[in-house]
Parts: structure tokens; sequence; C-alpha cells
């Protein structure tokens, strides 16, 4: 499988079909046992746990279905994290992260912890906090597994608001059917197996939108 640079993919498929491990193999949170994984200019595979844990810092965002931040900080905090464990300021990295925040409509909870957020709340703050060092390329397990429909819809309308805003490449595992159903390309899994790789144009509010040609970028590859 390749996945070109600026593409926003859904792979889908039953419980147990490989779906997340696929996910994790290209993120490098798991190492596969066999085939190669290459994004950009980098070939993964092979490559020391420093070495994957800077490629990741730098290339890669992360969003899962439980959001994972920590407690005891607040939005912006937690949205700083990334950059400061990378080594940067405080001061360097508040106003990305304050950019963001307002970006997923969070500009007045900047002060609010986890516990204070609701689940919607807590989930664009992860978003925001896996854009803040620009990455190339945003992987998502199961984002709204755990919201309502209305809250599962908005934070739908933030992945593809950052697809056209930013560029970001996505990938996303979901069982949402509507929301795999209005990406432009969807990746079907079986037994382990790409099972069907179907490239359709887009669905929004409710209709096929135009499809585009194809960015001219050089691609971000993954291929396995």
């Amino acid at each position: 499988m390749t996945i070109d640079q600026g593409e926003v993919v859904a792979i889908v498929g039953p419980s147990g079909a490989g779906k997340s491990t696929l996910l994790h193999c290209i993120g490098t949170l798991d190492v596969p046992t066999r085939g190669r994984i290459r994004i950009g200019n980098d070939e993964l595979t092979g490559l020391s746990g420093s070495k994957l844990a800077s490629i990741r810092n730098r290339t890669i965002g992360f969003v899962f279905q439980f959001h994972h931040l920590l407690p005891e900080f607040n939005a912006l905090e937690n949205v700083m994290m990334p950059g400061l464990i990378q080594g940067k300021s405080r001061r360097e990295m508040e106003g990305p992260a304050r950019a963001l925040l307002d970006e997923v409509r969070l500009g007045a909870r900047v002060t609010h912890r986890p516990g204070e957020l609701s689940g919607g709340e807590q989930q664009r703050v992860a978003l925001a906090r896996a854009l803040v060092l620009s990455p190339k390329l945003l992987l998502a397990d199961e984002p709204t597994g755990n919201l309502d429909s209305a809250t599962s819809k908005e934070i739908h309308e933030l992945f593809f608001e950052i697809n056209r805003d930013h560029g970001t490449t996505i990938v996303v595992v979901t069982h949402n059917t509507g929301f795999a159903e209005s990406m432009p390309r969807i990746v079907t899994m079986r037994d382990g197996l790409i099972h069907t790789d179907e490239r359709r144009p887009p669905v929004v509010n409710g209709e096929a939108a135009q499809a585009e040609a194809p960015p001219e970028a050089p691609p971000a590859s993954l291929p396995s």
C-alpha cells in the first residue's frame, strides 16, 4: 500500500482484521515481523528504538480513541507537551499551541484541565496536541469511538479542515460507516490483508464532491 502526500484515507474492516496493527506499524509503535515501511525518505525497517522515536516525534501525530491527556496539566500545557519533550521552551511552544486550540474551537478553554472538559473537548485537545509540531502524517485510531453522534460529526469535520488548511496526510481507522464513506479513499482489511482499496470523490454535506487531481508533491509512501 502506498499513501500519497496529502491524502485522507479510512481503514475499515471487522474487529480483528489487523487495522490497528497496521496503523501502529506505520506509526512505528509496533515493529513488523516482515516487509518494509517507509515514510517519505525515511526507511523505518531495522532502525533502533531511539531513531524511530525521533522520526515519530518530528513526523507523525497520533490521535487515539482514549485521549491520553495528562490530567495534572491544562489544555494548553497538554498541547505544548510534545514540543517540551523535544526540548523546546514554553515560550516557543505557547504561540503554536494557542493557535491550534483556537483552530479546534477551544480558545476559551486553554486553562481547563482534562477533568473539566467534555469528551469531545478532550478529543479536540488531543487533536491539537497531535498537530503542534506540524507532522506530515496524522494517524487516528477510532478517534470518535467514545463520542455521541453530534460530537463525532464535529471531530470528523475538523479532520477535513486540517487536511485542507495544512495539507496533512491523514489515515484513520474507524468503525464509523458514515465517517469512512465521507473519505476519498477507503481501504478494507480482512484477516490481516488488504481486501479492497477504493478511491472516490469525498462526500461533503451529503453530496459527492468533484474529484480533484492528485497532488504533485513527492509521495509519503508506506509500502509493506
